[in-house]
């Protein structure tokens, strides 16, 4: 690892760290306070560099209203990104999105899904397809410059975790019409149409999905530690303050699905 991004790896953790710590006595203090995460943020550098991929954040969560944490996170993230523009899509949003944006057989199976993370899975497979951009987990921070880790000339990136064996979909880039994430979309929609509830979030949406298409591929790839890391910020009780108990590793694969007449009312 480059000894630079080492570093800023390991102060983005210490100052991710201490901002946890110092959010729980805020938090007990302010127990209503919220930071509302703006739904668009213009780039703050401007740059004439082309790239085939867009120079667009997105990121998805249940509400825009955080947690000081959550919201320390976003400003991190900005910081790491001024040459990009942000947007932040709400869940209302989202289906609005995939209503206009998609067909109808698309937009009917992502109704089915019954839970928020499963859904922020699809979506960010169908925005990315459609707009490009960069994709980025609302618990995740950029440990390096954005405009450093994207080259002008890549089509798309993916990171690697678990030693570098999996991939993960926390982060995503790539420029628009990617086959590899229309292949995506379409096995996440065979996997709800078959109702495949048994293999979970992680693989009936989630990087399952991603490691699955990208089999036997060779796509660029970074190592996480380089590029995009989760938790140093925020953890599970603070993005979930406002809806405890509801982060996707806690639902029933039973109850990921509505039923099959839900698209027809």
């Amino acid at each position: 690892m480059n000894a630079l991004i080492f570093i800023t790896n390991r102060l983005s953790k210490i100052i991710g760290n201490i901002c946890k710590i110092l959010a729980y006595p805020f938090h007990m203090i302010f127990p209503k306070k919220r930071f509302a995460i703006p739904f668009y943020s213009k780039a703050k550098i401007t740059t004439k560099k082309q790239s085939k991929i867009p120079r667009i954040i997105w990121q998805t969560n249940y509400s825009n209203r955080s947690t000081l944490p959550v919201y320390l996170n976003y400003l991190f993230n900005r910081l790491m990104s001024l040459s990009y523009e942000y947007r932040y899509v709400s869940t209302e949003e989202r289906l609005e999105y995939i209503k206009n944006n998609t067909s109808d057989e698309i937009y009917n199976n992502y109704r089915l899904l019954n839970d928020g993370a499963a859904q922020a899975d699809l979506w960010r497979l169908i925005v990315l397809y459609n707009e490009g951009g960069v994709y980025l987990d609302i618990d995740a921070n950029f440990v390096w410059p954005l405009g450093c880790i994207l080259k002008k000339d890549d089509p798309a990136v993916y990171i690697k975790i678990k030693n570098n064996t999996h991939y993960t979909n926390y982060f995503l880039a790539t420029a628009p019409d990617n086959p590899d994430f229309a292949e995506a979309i379409a096995l996440v929609v065979k996997n709800i149409q078959q109702r495949r509830t048994d293999i979970g979030v992680y693989g009936m949406t989630g990087p399952g999905v991603i490691n699955e298409v990208l089999k036997g591929k060779n796509p660029i790839t970074r190592s996480h530690r380089e590029t995009c890391i989760q938790g140093s910020f925020t953890n599970e009780h603070f993005q979930y303050l406002d809806k405890p108990g509801s982060k996707w590793t806690h639902k029933k694969p039973s109850n990921l699905l509505k039923g099959k007449d839900h698209t027809e009312h």
